[in-house]
């Protein structure tokens, strides 16, 4: 009798519980190993777990974590799936799985194709975009039967990709409606992170699973659109672009003397040019309000009465105050040859006039 007793509570399972030592684990099916469950054994679910119950195919009892004597009362589902009766204890045969409902982090997405987006300042461009996300199981039952339904084992792997999917997805249509300009979108990732995970949880509920974290590690543009900020970067921290243009054909005029393929004469004048250049530059540098002397106003004609010169359209002598009339042509009284306005002596014959 000891014998067939001991047969027989050896093809039943008094204590199922699920321990798990991996890292992406999501769903694992306890091993039945061919027996049957007896009714009244412990059922054990820690923390971050959850047991899901399969009779013949159809989703019976969820067990949330705790230590659980399996009766009529603690299954009522499968219960009234077997219609047993008040008090009959029997051994019965249930699939058992064990949900992992802990975070699943440190899961990269990134743009396998550039995102197109609008933007004001640019236009249409396209961007590249990585990051980083955590999720979690939050409906056991859900889950099960729309993801990983009967597979023994079930990983994160499972999943990752249509995640990433949707992760991408989201974020396109998250930068869209934001009306972030691209510009700015380095210094909005937090917020933009927040609204990703509106935007996408809502397509994540249908599979019992939740976001519980989403990073924008970085968004970079495209090289042409890069090269124009630098350029605009550029333009802005030089400031005074007539200074720029001098420094920059000092410098090209340096290289151009250093060059040792070069004539050497031929470097030493460029060198020369250069070093002048360099100088007035630096001196028009030190001496940035010095403008040039005016160009002297010529003079007028002679006054008729004193001689001194009269500036051009006067009418009276500033000296003598004599005025001024046209003048008239004067000739020598000793050789007769024509006199300049003013003159003492001929030039031609030496007397005084």
């Amino acid at each position: 009798m000891d014998f067939f007793k001991n047969m027989i509570t050896g093809q039943l399972i008094d204590v199922i519980e699920w321990t798990d030592d991996s890292r992406n684990t999501m769903v694992s099916k306890y091993d039945m190993n061919g027996k049957e469950i007896m009714m009244g054994a412990q059922l054990t679910v820690r923390e971050s777990q959850a047991a899901v119950f399969v009779n013949e195919g159809q989703l019976a009892d969820v067990f949330t974590p705790g230590r659980y004597e399996l009766s009529t009362q603690n299954m009522p589902v499968m219960t009234a799936l077997k219609a047993w009766k008040f008090g009959f204890k029997s051994p019965f045969k249930s699939d058992v799985y064990f949900v992992n409902t802990r975070q699943f982090m440190d899961c990269k997405w990134g743009t396998a194709n550039p995102v197109m987006m609008r933007d004001a300042e640019f236009g249409m461009i396209r961007i590249r975009a990585f990051g980083s996300y955590s999720f979690r199981v939050v409906d056991p039952a859900l889950f099960m039967k729309e993801v990983f339904g009967t597979s023994s084992l079930f990983t994160v792997d499972g999943v990752e990709g249509q995640i990433k999917s949707i992760v991408v997805s989201g974020l396109s249509d998250a930068i869209a409606q934001s009306k972030i300009p691209a510009l700015d979108l380095a210094a909005n990732y937090t917020e933009l992170g927040q609204y990703v995970l509106q935007t996408i949880n809502p397509k994540l509920e249908p599979m019992g699973l939740t976001l519980c974290g989403f990073v924008v590690e970085n968004i970079s543009l495209p090289e042409e659109v890069e090269k124009a900020m630098d350029k605009r970067t550029s333009m802005g921290v030089l400031g005074d672009l007539n200074r720029y243009t001098q420094f920059q054909a000092a410098e090209a005029m340096r290289e151009a003397a250093n060059n040792p393929s070069g004539n050497s004469m031929a470097g030493m004048g460029v060198g020369m040019g250069a070093a002048a250049v360099m100088s007035q530059m630096f001196t028009q540098s030190m001496n940035p309000m010095q403008q040039p002397a005016p160009a002297a106003q010529p003079a007028g004609a002679a006054c008729s009465g004193c001689g001194n010169p009269v500036p051009a359209g006067a009418k009276f002598c500033p000296n003598c105050g004599q005025p001024q009339t046209a003048p008239q042509a004067r000739f020598c009284t000793g050789c007769g040859a024509k006199l300049e306005a003013g003159a003492r002596f001929c030039p031609e014959c030496g007397q005084k006039q």
